[in-house]
């Protein structure tokens, strides 16, 4: 008999645990009311007597309580019962109180230090966390099943955003910002109608990106596109206005006014764009989680307003916000996303132009990020889209009319698989690690239907700007959101992480060798396989994404060397490759890394984004020209980073080190706040996304100087 225990798991059945735990009580009574011998054997041949292949642990207990009542044992089985709900209570027991007590003794480092965008030091910033810390510890107790639970405790799975959990909200989304635009919105009970001017449906825009980013946890994206025809406006209306007041100008004349007061408002409105988007605080203290969408579409009406407006979004990126001692640095949010197409791919194409101010941006402020409109196409039926703000991309679907469909949409959720430890566990032999891999792959369905099952029912008024008033629906009041969780209208996303390492410990060989590739592919081809199988047996759209979290790329790895020891090449680096990423110790060119990953992009079409390194990259940048030409031809979704260390407090661009109190120092301001500083990670050349977990150690310390 198999005796399935409160995780879900299985055990062999044991009699001899139940004799030594009714042993236990018998000692806790007078010895008349103590069960005999005899009587524990009976109970025993009783529960084997069932015949049963499988029972609960829970039937088990019952069946023994049961029996020794029968028997007229009642201070024993009243024992039995109170250490029965004791070890249920141990079980369930509150675990918030000291992590809540460090987080506001300032003492709680990896609460503090998990979110590079949240200052856990302010008073607004401490109360979303400490209501994560709740949100969590409810989440594992009782929200979900213990199994789940204990697989993510395990690092077998990672059920992310476990800090919101608690409340009816969803991960990311494309803000539909043209509808609102264009038919108007509702705030705070006030109704805001469609802007007249550019400057205004910039100031409404960062209005609604606050709002939305206040009832959901993850990112939001908006597409600039729909910015070019209120720019238009306001041409139109300054014209308007000239020829009232110079009703004899010469068009020459009337189009030299126009030029000049035209820029003065796009340079108005895309500051008011940029400086509320860093100077906005949402509900969970930090600034909202937004990615513009710089898009040239060929077919827009509106293009040549819009190239316009991508200049000056990449202008004022590149000069950077002033801090508060007056240096410019570069800040964190609005993230960009850049699209290539034929015309401005730097092969000769009339906006070629806006390239070249992009690829000098990124030389500088590392964004923006690059999308090939050209393999994007390839990959999701001729499309070109935003990803959301957590770099997920949607699945094509089109509305009743036939036509496809992007803004409006969202994810429901993320739970990523820990593939390393697979293979860990199956100890080299392939059969286990494909049993294994099914197994977990199961688990994180369920927990994914967790997340599904949780946004269920869920009705319209608890965010209306989301679901009444266009940032996603335009749904009646109490009307339930259930329609727009099926039909592949939201996805719902498995993450993973580290091919690189489950490659190495099943072949001996990393995944840029023939037959590394060859099983990295058949891992991924698995993967997706699984979601593809989801989505067809439960009309949901589960999706598989790469890139899910810089921070699981530690802790699944600190969980690993805890169980596993020090395993070379995988546990001793302190970290995981994420995703589907080539290792950062690689030698591998930029250009063959982009062709290598780029057949991985393609089926993680869930979410992916792929990065090369190019140190000094404002002296770099003939040749950063060339690697976002190659980007249009090769692959989908591409970032750059470099080695450079930066302070951004003062600008300062040369090494940064530690100190003597073991802190990382600005040598020019002797800023010791590692949030507001990008360090090269000397100790093993990985860069990761702002995301610290060196510690403070003189081991540390040392090695870095020697390095």
């Amino acid at each position: 008999m198999q005796v399935v225990k409160r995780d879900g798991t299985f055990a062999d059945y044991d009699r001899t645990k139940i004799a030594v735990a009714i042993g236990k009580a018998n000692a806790d009574v007078d010895e008349n009311e103590r069960a005999s011998e005899k009587e524990i054997k009976e109970i025993l041949e009783f529960i084997e007597h069932k015949n049963r292949k499988r029972m609960l642990v829970e039937d088990i207990q019952d069946i023994i309580e049961e029996r020794l009542m029968a028997y007229g044992h009642y201070e024993l089985a009243k024992k039995y019962i109170i250490y029965r709900f004791t070890r249920a209570l141990i079980r369930k027991a509150n675990t918030t109180d000291e992590a809540i007590l460090g987080l506001i003794r300032n003492s709680n480092k990896d609460l503090m230090e998990e979110n590079s965008n949240k200052n856990a030091l302010a008073a607004s910033t401490q109360r979303d966390l400490i209501a994560g810390e709740v949100s969590k510890d409810l989440t594992r107790r009782i929200l979900l099943p213990e199994k789940i639970a204990k697989a993510h405790d395990e690092g077998i799975l990672h059920f992310h955003d476990a800090d919101y959990f608690i409340q009816p909200i969803f991960n990311c989304c494309l803000i539909n910002i043209g509808d609102m635009l264009d038919n108007g919105t509702v705030m705070n009970g006030k109704l805001i109608e469609s802007p007249k001017s550019f400057q205004v449906a910039c100031t409404i825009t960062t209005q609604i990106i606050a709002a939305v980013a206040c009832s959901q946890y993850g990112g939001q994206s908006v597409d600039i596109r729909h910015l070019g025809k209120y720019l238009r406006r306001s041409k139109e209306k300054f014209r308007r206005h000239y020829r009232e007041i110079f009703p004899d100008i010469t068009e020459e004349r009337m189009e030299t006014l126009l030029a000049d007061r035209v820029q003065e408002e796009l340079r108005a409105g895309v500051q008011t764009i940029q400086y509320q988007i860093n100077t906005l605080m949402t509900t969970n203290g930090q600034s909202p989680f937004v990615t513009l969408f710089l898009y040239l579409d060929k077919d827009d009406e509106y293009i040549e307003e819009n190239a316009q407006i991508i200049m000056e979004i990449l202008r004022q990126r590149y000069e950077g916000i002033k801090n508060e001692k007056g240096v410019y640095i570069t800040p964190a949010f609005p993230k960009l996303v850049y699209v290539l197409d034929e015309h401005n791919c730097l092969k000769g194409g009339k906006y070629d132009y806006v390239t070249e101010l992009a690829v000098k941006c990124s030389s500088k402020r590392l964004y923006p990020d690059y999308i090939s409109a050209k393999k994007m196409r390839e990959n999701y039926e001729g499309n070109v889209f935003s990803p959301m703000g957590c770099r997920s991309f949607l699945s094509p679907w089109k509305d009743e009319n036939g036509n496809y469909k992007f803004e409006g949409r969202f994810n429901q959720g993320v739970v990523s698989i820990n593939l390393p430890q697979i293979a860990l566990a199956a100890e080299g032999d392939e059969e286990k690690f494909w049993k294994l891999m099914d197994e977990r792959l199961q688990l994180c369905f369920e927990a994914l239907m967790c997340r599904h099952n949780a946004l269920k029912g869920v009705k319209s008024d608890v965010s209306p700007i989301h679901w009444q008033y266009g940032a996603i629906a335009r749904l009646d009041k109490g009307e339930t959101i259930d329609k727009l969780l099926y039909g592949g209208y939201s996805s719902i996303s498995l993450g993973y992480i580290g091919l690189y390492e489950v490659t190495k410990l099943m072949t001996g060989e990393t995944q840029t060798s023939p037959k590394g590739e060859e099983f990295a592919l058949r891992v991924m081809n698995r993967l997706r396989a699984a979601t593809d199988k989801w989505k067809e047996e439960t009309n949901i759209g589960f999706a598989l994404y790469g890139t899910p979290a810089e921070s699981l790329c530690y802790r699944f790895a600190r969980i690993d060397k805890e169980k596993y020891g020090t395993v070379k090449d995988v546990t001793d680096k302190g970290y995981y490759t994420n995703s589907y990423h080539v290792d950062v110790r690689e030698h591998i060119d930029a250009f063959s890394k982009f062709s290598f990953e780029a057949q991985f992009q393609k089926i993680s079409s869930g979410g992916c984004i792929s990065y090369v390194e190019i140190p000094n990259m404002q002296h770099n940048l003939e040749a950063m020209r060339e690697v976002v030409k190659f980007i249009y031809d090769n692959i989908q979704y591409a970032e750059f980073n470099t080695k450079s260390d930066y302070c951004h407090v003062c600008g300062y661009d040369g090494e940064i080190m530690i100190n003597d109190d073991n802190e990382w120092e600005c040598p020019n301001c002797h800023n010791k706040d590692h949030r507001k500083m990008n360090v090269t990670r000397r100790t093993c050349g990985y860069l990761g996304e702002n995301f610290w977990n060196l510690g403070k150690t003189k081991e540390i310390k040392a090695r870095v100087l020697h390095l």
